[in-house]
This record gives C-alpha cells, sequence and structure tokens, in this order.
C-alpha cells in the first residue's frame, strides 16, 4: 500500500467537524473465566512465534495484550486469501472460501496470529466492546485524526467522541469521506450513498456507516438474500415407471462483468443490504424489484422467511478494493416458489440476465467456482433445507454447523 499524506487527509476533514467534550477512557476489563480470546500477559518460553499462553482468567482491570505490542502489517502479516484456482470444490471447499478466518477451536494458534495482527474497534461508550477487526495500515491513517485515538500497546482504535447514534454516524460519515476524497482506499471508489448499522451489546444502534467503508472498519453487515424457483412435471423416460415428476429448477443470475465486486460471476435470485432503518421484509422487497423485476405483491405474498447464514469473510482480490479486509456478516435467507409464467428479469445494469438452472446444474456451477462465496452458502442452505443434501453427503454435520457461525461481534 502506498504511503499516506496525514496533512493531507486533515485537509479533507470539514473545519465544522464537532469537538465534543472528550469522554473518559475507562478500560475494559475481561470477566473472570473468559480465556478464548485472553492470552496472558506473559510470555511462555516454550511457546512458538504464534502462540499465546491460555490462562483461565484475566488480571483485573487489564485489557488482552494483543499482539506484545510489536506486530505490523509489515512485520508478521498474512498473505492475501487466494481462491481455490485449480480442480472441482467440494461443499467444504465453498464453505471454506467464504468462511475463511479462523475458528479458535479448530487452530488456536492461527486464530490468535490472526487476533493480534488487528486493531480492535470500540467507542467511549462500550470500552470493553469490540465492533469489528481493522488492520493496522487502516489504523494509521485514523491517527491523530479529530474525535479518534489509536492506542498500539492495546491495539485498539477508539472512536472517543458522540454520544448518541446522531452524533457518532455524523463523525464516522466526515471522516469516512474525508478518506474518500484522498483516494487512497481502492474500497471506497465503490461509494454507495448507503447506510449500514452497527450494533451494541444491547442491540442498540451506535452509528451508521457508509457501506463501502464497512469492510475498512470490519464491523458486521447484514443483507438479503432469496433463492427463487420452480418445481415443473417433466415426462419419465421409457426406462422408468410411472408418470410425469416433478422438476426443481433454480433462477441464477450472473453479475455484470464490470462490477466493481465479483464480476461476472454466478449470484443467488436476489441478494442485497439491509441499511439503517430498514427491516429485512422492506429490503427483500426492493432488492426483488430492482435486481430482478418481480412485482412486489407476489413477494410479499408468497416469500418465505427461512433463516440466516452467517460467516466471518477475509476478502481477495474478488472483492475488489484492497485485499484482507474483514466481512462478518448475516444474511437472511428467503424462498420464493416461483410459477412457470414469472420470469426474472434484469432492472439495473448490475446483472446480465438470468438462467432457469436444474439442481444438478447447479450443482455443478458450484463445484467449479462460478459461484460468488456468500451465495454459495446461501444455496448450500437450500440444498439442506430442502432434503438435496442430507446425512449421506460427505462433511454434512460440519457443512451445516459452518453456515450458522457465532460472529465475535455484537449482532442485532
Amino acid at each position: 500500500m502506498d504511503s499516506f499524506n496525514l496533512d493531507k487527509l486533515r485537509s479533507y476533514i470539514p473545519e465544522n467537524l464537532p469537538q465534543l467534550p472528550k469522554l473518559p477512557l475507562r478500560m475494559p476489563t475481561w470477566p473472570a473465566g473468559h480465556s478464548s480470546m485472553n492470552p496472558d500477559n506473559e510470555v511462555n518460553e516454550d511457546d512458538d512465534e504464534y502462540g499465546p499462553v491460555m490462562t483461565t482468567g484475566s488480571k483485573e482491570g487489564k485489557r488482552p495484550v494483543k499482539s506484545r505490542s510489536t506486530i505490523t502489517d509489515e512485520g508478521r502479516s498474512f498473505e492475501a486469501p487466494q481462491p481455490i484456482s485449480t480442480g472441482p470444490r467440494s461443499n467444504l471447499d465453498l464453505i471454506n472460501e467464504c468462511d475463511n478466518f479462523p475458528y479458535y477451536q479448530t487452530n488456536p494458534k492461527l486464530f490468535f496470529a490472526h487476533i493480534n495482527t488487528y486493531y480492535a474497534l470500540y467507542i467511549a461508550d462500550y470500552p470493553g466492546t469490540e465492533l469489528g477487526y481493522i488492520l493496522p495500515s487502516v489504523a494509521a491513517v485514523l491517527r491523530g485524526l479529530p474525535d479518534w485515538r489509536v492506542d498500539d500497546h492495546d491495539r485498539s482504535l477508539t472512536l472517543v467522541t458522540g454520544s448518541t447514534e446522531t452524533e457518532r454516524s455524523k463523525i464516522v460519515a466526515m471522516t469516512t469521506s474525508a478518506l474518500r476524497a484522498t483516494d487512497h482506499f481502492k474500497i471506497l471508489r465503490g461509494w454507495r450513498d448507503e447506510l449500514y448499522p452497527v450494533y451494541g451489546p444491547n442491540r442498540d444502534l451506535l452509528f451508521s456507516i457508509e457501506r463501502a467503508a464497512s469492510a475498512l472498519f470490519g464491523i458486521v453487515t447484514y443483507g438479503v438474500h432469496m433463492t427463487a424457483y420452480t418445481r415443473s412435471k417433466r415426462p419419465k423416460s421409457e426406462a422408468e415407471v410411472g408418470g410425469d415428476e416433478e422438476e426443481m429448477q433454480i433462477w441464477v443470475p450472473r453479475r455484470a462483468a464490470t462490477k466493481q465486486t465479483y464480476g461476472g460471476m454466478l449470484d443467488n435470485t436476489v441478494a442485497g443490504g439491509v441499511a439503517t432503518g430498514e427491516s429485512v421484509l422492506e429490503a427483500m422487497v426492493r432488492e426483488s424489484v430492482e435486481e430482478a423485476s418481480l412485482p412486489e405483491d407476489l413477494v410479499r405474498k408468497h416469500a418465505e422467511a427461512v433463516g440466516a447464514v452467517t460467516y466471518f469473510h477475509i476478502r481477495d482480490q474478488r472483492a475488489g478494493g484492497e485485499t484482507r479486509l474483514l466481512q462478518p456478516e448475516c444474511q437472511y435467507v428467503y424462498d420464493l416458489e416461483l410459477p412457470e409464467s414469472v420470469v426474472p428479469k434484469p432492472s439495473d445494469d448490475e446483472v446480465e440476465g438470468f438462467e432457469l438452472m436444474g439442481v444438478e446444474e447447479v450443482k455443478e456451477a458450484l463445484r467449479q467456482g462460478e459461484f460468488k462465496p456468500n451465495c454459495a452458502l446461501v444455496l448450500l442452505d437450500f440444498f439442506v433445507r430442502h432434503g438435496i443434501l442430507t446425512a449421506k453427503d460427505e462433511g454434512y454435520i460440519e457443512m451445516v454447523a459452518r453456515l450458522h457461525r457465532r460472529l465475535e461481534f455484537p449482532t442485532v
């Protein structure tokens, strides 16, 4: 990443940036017995360079020492994740490509090695609640700016002013707008003028942030994904016994090749983000009309809410912009059975077209890595719920569990 000119960024900060009274910073404490993210302050000589010492509690009044205070992007960094380049993907391969942030239970050392690379995002009113993970290169850009505090020892970035959602959102908006004006981060070239919510531990709305900047701050984002399908009769062959049989087919769009994110890949029938103040259903209806030209009354009446898929994604080059940014996400999932007379059609330039694909065709496209990573997870969830994938399929139990990850941060 190119070097950053802090004076240049300051020149973009509006003069009316609110300078609210500085709130006292209360150092958080870890609850007794909390050890899964609390390496001991002391170094065990038997550990290798990635290995934290595990304890059964924490020292009162101290945050975890996340890095022994020496890890930087340039020092101990991780290579950007890479898509599987050759060979067919298994169902677990598809999950691993999307839900690719390490699990503590599976590999504690790798988990802590990642955790200790990032800075945690806080606000002053909730000093013990991590809201996201941020690359050191992002935290460094905010160092010295009004209303933000970077602490290298605690590896934290804290919004230290603002006591209401409105005040915090205004500060965040001014900061992200200034970052956009500098053109330092490529991801902000995809500015959407859409606000995403950030929630606290009590499901309270803490602030809103521009959609394109959400991955820079590593906060949890929310979306809606719908699989539209049909059931039609097809005549059995002469070798088969009986009359016609029912066949399921799924409407699959292909993303426009010009899209900044995952251009040219296959997608779920309808997919989009849930904005601040928008209900999940209203987001689903809006996206259905905007992306697939589906009648609003049909979607409201027949779209079925069937759960959610959650994952923690580390972005690769297909996502556009900087790699290694973090995206913990929740996708609310809908099914919609369409009559054969209803045909989804593109209504904007984000989709090239829709194709009605049989289940085996969809499975093959999944194996070949043609689907956008999170859309692949939504389809696997669809196959599980409809009995297309069952306990006889390899890795079934792990697959089902991995589709519903418990996220590291507060959720609504």
